[in-house]
């Protein structure tokens, strides 16, 4: 509890607006990559509560606003309820399921993503084994929707644990895209073994 109170980004969460500290991870990320750009349509998957969604709404707005005018369009979802976000289409659900899957297609319009991002992450039980695979699902279930709903020259972002399934999600990832880099930027903490892999381009 500590260390959450006196840690800079909850402290500049508080001050921008920002519902988490996981902003700025994706943040770095898309300063690093360059990957969010006005006028796309991104998916966001894993949303709540919402820190990833609001700083793609921001590069998004001609402003940098976290309201009024909206270049592009997201799309958000998570099995957790969210609050609002000005321009951003939210659904709740699992997408694994037929109903909240139309729903998603309905939101998507018929298009392709131009960047999905994934910070969803398991109940984590302390099986490391256990742990492992629910991990490497959840990645490959994010690997699967970009391959169906993503341009052949989009972006994959997505939360993965180092570990015993680390290695396997890497070749995963490297059997999908032409392009994959591990990073683990600032704002996860040192102790976290938490990092995040960037896929790119479409096998």
């Amino acid at each position: 509890m500590h260390d959450h109170i006196n840690d800079p980004y909850v402290k500049l969460a508080a001050r921008e607006g920002y519902r988490a500290r996981a902003a700025y991870k994706l943040k770095e990320i898309d300063e690093v990559f360059g990957l969010v750009k006005p006028g796309q349509l991104v998916v966001d998957l894993g949303c709540t509560p919402g820190a990833w969604s609001q700083y793609l709404r921001r590069r998004m707005s001609p402003q940098g606003a976290a309201v009024g005018d909206l270049n592009g369009t997201i799309v958000a979802l998570d099995l957790l309820a969210m609050e609002p976000i000005e321009g951003v289409h939210f659904i709740q659900g699992d997408f694994r399921e037929a109903d909240v899957f139309a729903q998603l297609e309905v939101a998507l319009g018929g298009r392709q993503a131009d960047l999905v991002v994934s910070d969803m992450a398991p109940n984590l039980s302390g099986i490391s084994s256990a742990d492992a695979a629910r991990i490497e699902y959840l990645v490959e279930l994010a690997i699967e929707f970009a391959q169906n709903h993503m341009k052949p020259e989009g972006a994959l972002v997505a939360k993965v644990f180092h570990g015993g399934s680390y290695n396997d999600v890497v070749q995963r990832f490297k059997t999908a895209f032409h392009s994959v880099k591990p990073y683990k930027p600032k704002a996860s903490r040192d102790r976290s073994s938490e990092t995040f892999l960037v896929g790119i381009g479409l096998k």
